[in-house]
Order: structure tokens, then sequence, then C-alpha cells
């Protein structure tokens, strides 16, 4: 039973009886004094508002705060009543503006100081008022339809404030008990009907105006309970400036508002354009945007005092000059919807023009709406890691990944994409070399045309989820779609591109197995063609025809001449041909005894000499025993 609050629905009740039309006795001037003002001219006489008037000022600018910090969810049903009641707007969302109300109550005019008091009354809206309370509004629907069964769990509160002119303290308690019936009935009513509502709770705010210098006939009273279903307090307020300034205190009161009051502001006078002076403007916001405040302890708290509502509380903050330097803006903590306390002074028009033109970033509608859609354009394509993406490494494509986000393109921003693609497919062409990650795989990664393939399907990815947005961004989407689209003969190029990477890539990544197998290919044929060469030449000694030559020379042992083992590695081309020529010069000439004999590459002398004597022979050809 706490789904929806008093504050949910509002039912403003004006008088509009012969009564109101009297003069609030508040003088207003038309002509100021001036220097200019020509002699003898008579200058013009000030005039008042009727209780009338100001009640729907007051009234007004209540709405208009209401709208301005709740623009929904928040419903105002406004009624006037006099011999009947008016019911000006509904509880549809269409109807909750203060345009909506303004051009209505122009259509009401004035009350008539002519009609018989007699048949006129406020009860007529105050009954009004109540049957309006027991409709259901569009958000009381949807979540009755949402709950089925349990619909009797949606709760139905409300709150009515009644402007009018009491006659006494016992008027005003038969006023209470003529609503208190009406609730009665209309929730027998409500019981066997589907399309109203029952009250639970129903507040009343009695407003009793009376003119200025005359003494009131309706006693203050704080909030009192009638019934379980009503409560009702009473305010005695005179007319003008003064009930202006309690019903800013009722709504700030009604829908949990505080006021921050911006001081020392610098503006420049309109008469005097080369001075200027500091003035100061009040807004009102939802109370939340006072609790960083409280928690750091910087609340600095002023007021002011009226003879009618008493002390009334306000944050200040002193104008500073807006810094443009990020480092020495403070962070933000929160963002809320603000409405000016005076919304026609040039103070107040001037800092929201301010604000509204983009220095600031507050006072849009619906910041945390736009906030969220921002991030949700900046993450629909969103690589967890930065090494697993191409062209959020590419510094060729940031124009277009900043600007494709954006929620809406200008033909500038068209050209920018387009011309960003166009680099792309002239890299391409030049077979530039793209940033891609080679984590997770071997060798050298993908190939060239296998990068680009990739590169231009995650661009295509990225700007087909902002395609749908408007005809400018598909506009840029059709651009790549057209530029991955080759011609045949650029398509045949690629082909043998890739058949040329193809066979390169083969060829290192087997060069070192192929010249393996080739040099062990030569070696065996060098032996092969070795043994051929050994089996003749026995041959040819072993026949009884065949004379020993005269310069035969010894022959090298095959082992000599045969490459090494094939376990201790592959044998170099040099090494076989050279182990070849040494074969094919050692069948050529005797060789020389010395180097048959050698020890460690070196020949004896005079070896004999030792035999013979028995002596060991140096190096300098001296003999020793």
């Amino acid at each position: 039973m706490k789904m929806f609050s008093v504050s949910h629905k509002t039912a403003f009740v004006v008088d509009h009886c012969p009564y109101m039309a009297e003069s609030s006795r508040q003088q207003v001037e038309c002509d100021v004094l001036t220097k200019s003002r020509a002699q003898g001219v008579i200058p013009l006489a000030p005039v008042s508002k009727s209780l009338w008037t100001c009640a729907v000022e007051c009234s007004m600018e209540y709405c208009r705060i209401l709208y301005d910090v709740y623009p929904t969810n928040k419903l105002v049903n406004y009624i006037v009543s006099d011999s009947e009641f008016h019911i000006l707007n509904s509880w549809r969302q269409e109807d909750q503006s203060t345009h909506e109300l303004m051009a209505a109550l122009a259509a009401v005019g004035p009350p008539n100081p002519r009609e018989d008091p007699e048949c006129c009354s406020i009860l007529h809206g105050l009954v009004a008022a109540v049957e309006s309370l027991c409709k259901i509004t569009e958000l009381q629907h949807e979540k009755r339809t949402a709950l089925m069964d349990t619909a009797e769990r949606v709760a139905n509160r409300g709150r009515i404030i009644c402007l009018t002119n009491a006659k006494s303290d016992t008027h005003v308690r038969m006023l209470e008990d003529c609503i208190q019936e009406t609730i009665l009935e209309q929730n027998k009513l409500a019981a066997g009907s589907d399309r109203l509502m029952a009250i639970q709770q129903c507040e009343l705010v009695l407003v009793h105006i009376y003119p200025q210098g005359e003494d009131t006939l309706v006693s203050d009273r704080p909030k009192k309970e009638i019934s379980p279903l009503l409560t009702s307090e009473v305010h005695s307020v005179r007319a003008g400036r003064h009930l202006a300034t309690k019903l800013n205190i009722l709504v700030q009161q009604h829908f949990d508002l505080a006021s921050t009051t911006i001081t020392n502001i610098p503006m420049k006078e309109e008469q005097h354009a080369n001075t200027s002076a500091n003035y100061d403007v009040e807004l009102l916001h939802h109370r939340d945007a006072h609790l960083e405040f409280f928690k750091s302890g910087d609340l600095h708290m002023a007021g002011s005092t009226s003879r009618d509502s008493g002390l009334k509380e306000t944050v200040t903050l002193k104008w500073c000059t807006p810094r443009t330097n990020s480092i020495e803006l403070h962070y933000c903590t929160g963002a809320y919807r603000i409405s000016p306390t005076d919304v026609n002074s040039r103070p107040s028009s001037c800092l929201t023009n301010f604000l509204l033109n983009g220095n600031f970033n507050l006072n849009g509608s619906l910041p945390a709406e736009r906030a969220k859609a921002q991030l949700e354009r900046h993450t629909r394509y969103w690589p967890m890691i930065i090494s697993q993406t191409t062209i959020f490494n590419m510094q060729a494509v940031v124009p277009l990944a900043n600007l494709i986000v954006k929620e809406t393109l200008t033909e500038e921003d068209v050209l920018t994409c387009q011309k960003t693609v166009y680099n792309l497919v002239d890299m391409e062409r030049k077979n530039d070399p793209l940033p891609i990650s080679t984590v997770g795989s071997r060798g050298k990664g993908p190939k060239r045309d296998e990068q680009y393939r990739i590169m231009w399907n995650e661009l295509e990815t990225l700007v087909k989820t902002h395609a749908g947005a408007t005809d400018r961004h598909q506009r840029v989407l059709d651009c790549i779609v057209a530029c991955r689209s080759k011609p045949p003969e650029e398509e045949e190029r690629k082909k043998r591109g890739r058949k040329r990477e193809d066979k390169e890539d083969r060829t290192e990544k087997n060069g070192s197995k192929d010249t393996d197998d080739k040099s062990w290919q030569d070696s065996d044929r060098l032996k092969g063609m070795l043994d051929k060469e050994e089996q003749e030449s026995e041959v040819i000694k072993d026949s009884p025809d065949s004379p020993e030559p005269l310069n035969k020379k010894p022959r090298l042992s095959t082992d000599e001449v045969q490459p090494p083992e094939r376990a201790k590695g592959p044998v170099s081309l040099l090494s076989l041909w050279t182990n070849r020529i040494a074969a094919a010069n050692s069948r050529k000439h005797q060789e020389f005894a010395g180097r048959i004999n050698s020890v460690n590459n070196k020949a004896e002398l005079y070896q004999h000499l030792k035999d013979e004597n028995g002596m060991e022979v140096h190096e300098n050809g001296k003999a020793s025993r």
C-alpha cells in the first residue's frame, strides 16, 4: 500500500466567487519617476491586484516549480469553483503544463462581482476534487494491470490545496466535514467499480486569503487528523507577496525540495553597460542534492525572515568564474533538475540562459537519461581487450570512431567519415601493415590480405551498430560497403598476391628442412659415385691382363672422403664439394709421405737417423742422447 505517495495527485481548488474580485490592497507602481520625464506630466496611479489574481499567480508558480523539478509522475488537477465547478485539465500527462492551465484560466476570466454570492460556494470545487482523486491515473492503471489479482495493493492517496476567502473557523470546520462525507461516499462507489479507486489517504491544505490592512477571521492550524482518511491544516495569509512566499514554502514541503542561493553573480547593468553589479539567484531542487554537503560538513546556511513564513533556510554558493581547465573542476556527484524561485527576474533569466547555452553541464532535460544513452552508444561495440582489436589501435580510424558514436551527424561529419574510409582503401592498395595482434598465435600472424579482411569486418560491425540512428549514419555504412566491393581485376590481383605470399611463406618456413634434405641427397649421390669408382678400380686391379700402372697413387680410404655420420648433423655444400675435390686430386699424384705420417700436422725429419744411431732429433736439427 506504499506504492503511491500523497504527492502523486494534487488537486488545486481556487475560489471564483464574487468576493474574490476584491482588491488585495497591495499597490503596484506602473510609473517610475525618472529624470527624463517632462515637466508637468502627471504620473500614472498605482494599481492593485484582486484576490483572484493573486491566487491564480501563486498557484501557477506552484505548478511551474513542480513541473520543472518533476516533469512526470507528479500530477495536478486544476478546478475552479463558483456557482458550479470547472475542471480545467485531467490527470493525463499531456495536460500537465502551465501553458494549458493558463489558456484555460484565460477562458474562465475573472470573477463577476455582481453575481449572487448565495449561489456561489467553494464546496462545489471541493466535492469535484474528491471525485477527481478517485479517478485512476495512467501510472496507477499500469501498476494495477501488472499486479493483476493483487490490484488492491496499489494505494490511492492525494492532496487538495484550496485557495479561498473563508468566513470563520466554523466555516473551515464545515468544509472539512463536507470533504470527509464526500470521501466516504466516493469510496463506496469505488468499491463496486473498475474505473474508480478508493481513497486511502487525503491531505487538505486550506489557504485563507485576505486583503492587506485587514485582520484575519481564520486562525492558523497545524496538520490535524480529522479521520483515518483525512488530515487538514489551515494557513491564514495576506494576499500579494506574502501569499507567494507561503506557496513557495508549501511546494518545498510537499515535494521534498530544498533551496540553494548563488551569490555574487557579476552582471552588467541594463542602463549602464560599462558597469556591473553582483546579484543573488535562488534555485529550488530536490533535497538529495544537499546530501554530499551534509556529509562533508561544508554546508553554509543562510536565512531570510518573513513575518508570515518565519525563517526560510537556503544553502549559499559563491559564484566563481567557470574554469576551462578540467584539472581545476570539481567532480560531479549527482545531477538534479532546478527551478528558479523568481523566474521573471533579470538575474534569474541571465543565469538560466547562461546554463542553457551549454556553459555548465546542468539544467538539461533528464540528464541521467541522456548520460545513460550516451554510454550505451559508446559501448555498443566494445572489445574487452584492446589487443584483440585492430581498428581501435589504428590512428587512421580515430576520426570515424569518434564521430560515428554521436547521436546526430552533420554533413561535415559524414564527409570526414567517408574520407577516413578512402584513406583505408588507399592503405590497402599500398599494402601497408596493420597493427594485428599476434597474442596466442604462432609465427607472424595472419597474412596481409587476411589482416585487411579483419579490419574491414571490425569497421563494418562498428558502423552497423549505429547505422539505424539517422540517415547520415547509414550513408557512412553505405560508403564502407561500396569500398569493400572490389572489381574483378582487383580480386584477381589480390588472389595472385595471396599465392605469391603462400609460396614465400612455405619457402621461408621449410627453408632449413629443404636445405637439410638436399645436403643429404648430395652426400648420398657423392657416396654412390665414389663407391662406383672404387668397384671399377678393383675390377681393373684384379684383372690378370691389366698391368699395374707406374704412377699408381695410394688411394685414400673411403672413410676419409665420406660425409660425416647423420648423427653429426647436416653437412654444407662447401664441405661436400671440398671432399669431392680432395678425393679427385688424391688420384692424380703421389701423396707426400710426410703428410701421411705427420703428427699434429707436423712431419718428422731425419726419421732414419733416430733408428740408426738411437738419437732424438729436435726441430733445430741437433741430436741428443
